[in-house]
């Protein structure tokens, strides 16, 4: 099943996508239902998981009011009149690895004065692990995300994103991990500046779980980037080439780290647009993951 967060009238709301793509409003059969979150926490007690408890809300209010998904993300676009969406989850921590896939390894061997730094990252046991973001500097679907004016390179990043409770993985979003390549090019110990600003992280559109998503490994992960209203860059990838699954990443991150229930980690990327390219103002990104939906912004200077 498929979660939803967005704001309707004025009040925060849960929907629910069922098999068939419709929306159930969870929120407005359940008040106790105020977010993602709060439906984790009651699989939790009940040692369930939450698709389990949304079927029994729905299971206990048969013939509640729908509207297709369709109809709920195309109300959401920038200048429509629907809900405001927002991220599926209220994650507290944004976490992210890097040099995950070798395309990603490659890249960033190419923009940076010291190319072994990431060669090694790539070979070693231990992954690349960053702090990205907080909830507060999170952005919605639709929301516009940040390219540094004191950077002339700059770079969406579409990345499978895994969402935690209790330390598991317990579902899947888009991210869009932000990056400024003119940055982390001068010193690898720049990252934190390249990736961590106003604007640089966006998640949705929906929380995908395990048993809609499947196999994580096995996921098509498309970029689209619109200039003009024309297509500007195209490129795909696949998650079946990371070199480190999900799996082994959340195993890393909890090393000695304990995390907030909501803690939502990003997993690298495959697809980077080539070095001539960078981002423009208005610039609209699309970051599209087979299963799970597609995440769009338009960027913006910071």
């Amino acid at each position: 099943m498929r979660y939803y967060q967005y704001i309707q009238n004025g009040t925060k709301h849960v929907g629910v996508e069922d098999a068939s793509g419709q929306v159930t409003d969870l929120t407005t059969l359940n008040s106790q239902i105020g977010s993602t979150l709060d439906i984790l926490r009651a699989a939790s007690i009940t040692g369930s998981d939450i698709d389990s408890v949304a079927r029994g809300v729905l299971a206990a209010n048969k013939g509640a009011a729908t509207i297709s998904a369709t109809e709920l993300l195309e109300g959401a676009e920038s200048g429509k009149h629907g809900v405001t969406l927002l991220p599926p989850i209220d994650a507290p921590e944004i976490w992210a690895f890097g040099v995950t896939y070798v395309d990603s390894m490659r890249e960033r061997q190419a923009e940076s004065g010291s190319p072994d730094v990431y060669a090694k990252v790539y070979d070693a046991d231990r992954p690349e692990a960053f702090f990205k973001a907080t909830l507060e500097r999170t952005q919605s679907p639709f929301d516009d995300v940040g390219i540094r004016a004191d950077s002339d390179w700059n770079v969406p990043e579409p990345e499978l994103t895994f969402v935690t409770f209790e330390e598991k993985i317990i579902g899947y979003t888009c991210g869009n991990d932000m990056s400024s390549r003119t940055i982390e090019g001068e010193n690898p110990l720049y990252l934190p500046q390249a990736k961590v600003y106003d604007k640089s992280a966006s998640l949705g559109p929906a929380l995908v779980t395990p048993e809609t998503v499947g196999d994580p490994q096995k996921l098509g992960v498309t970029l689209v980037i619109e200039r003009d209203g024309e297509e500007v860059f195209k490129g795909e990838a696949n998650t079946s080439a990371m070199k480190r699954d999900c799996a082994y990443l959340v195993d890393w991150l909890v090393r000695h780290n304990s995390i907030p229930d909501g803690t939502s980690v990003m997993t690298g990327t495959g697809t980077i647009p080539p070095p001539e390219f960078t981002l423009a103002a208005d610039d609209v990104i699309h970051v599209m993951i087979e299963k799970i939906g597609t995440l769009t912004n338009t960027v913006v200077v910071v």
